[in-house]
């Protein structure tokens, strides 16, 4: 299928927070309940549309182990936009946040559009982490929030679709040349031309003009 531009996503988070788990509910429609940890970077790709425009994301789902860290370092740099993921029943993995977050903007592109994502609120008995905690800590640091659950497939369409109209609005504002592939973006057969015309693609951003979500998982 033709498109008009991919997007490359990285997703980055502690092990065991549901990273595979989000992606596989996003790429197959399915919750995979035993998933084998993953090693080093694992890979996905799917066709979305933006205003009628076709978009391809290929999502890299990076192993969250120490010992992998410098293998996922490296595909920051080419990343469009990632996905900061925590699991809502383990503390830790939020109060790991900051980290991520720092080594994304260190090693990434200046363009390169966040989305943080609370995973497993179908869990709410569980709960470590409360909303208004992800929500706060989206807002000290400039980042859209959602809770999803990757069990349930809450949200999770709704998160990468998100991220994707941000990276969108860069290109459509001119803070993202998408003729340049450094910025995970890459121009498809749809539109060959299209960064020589930029300023005149539409479209509908009304969903971003605030930076966190005010839903929640029931």
């Amino acid at each position: 299928m033709s498109y008009a531009y991919l997007f490359k996503y990285i997703i980055i988070g502690d092990t065991g927070v549901g990273k595979s788990c989000v992606l596989s509910q996003f790429i197959e429609k399915k919750f995979k309940e035993k998933h084998d940890v993953t090693i080093g970077v694992e890979f996905g790709a799917r066709m979305l549309s933006i205003d009628n425009k076709n978009i391809k994301l290929q999502i890299w789902d990076t192993a969250g182990q120490e010992s992998f860290r410098s293998i996922t370092r490296s595909y920051y740099r080419s990343a469009a936009g990632a996905l900061l993921v925590y699991d809502i029943t383990r503390r830790e993995s939020f109060q790991h946040l900051s980290r991520w977050l720092d080594e994304a903007k260190q090693n990434g592109n200046p363009q390169l559009s966040f989305i943080l994502i609370g995973n497993k609120c179908d869990l709410e008995n569980q709960r470590q982490v409360t909303y208004e905690e992800g929500q706060e800590f989206a807002r000290q640091n400039d980042l859209y929030f959602l809770e999803v659950s990757a069990k349930t497939a809450y949200n999770v369409e709704e998160a990468f679709k998100q991220t994707a109209k941000m990276i969108y609005e860069k290109i459509n504002t001119g803070q993202i040349n998408p003729g340049q592939e450094n910025f995970g973006v890459k121009i498809g057969n749809e539109n060959t031309n299209i960064h020589q015309n930029t300023a005149n693609i539409n479209i509908n951003t009304n969903n971003n003009k605030k930076k966190t979500s005010q839903g929640y998982c029931c």
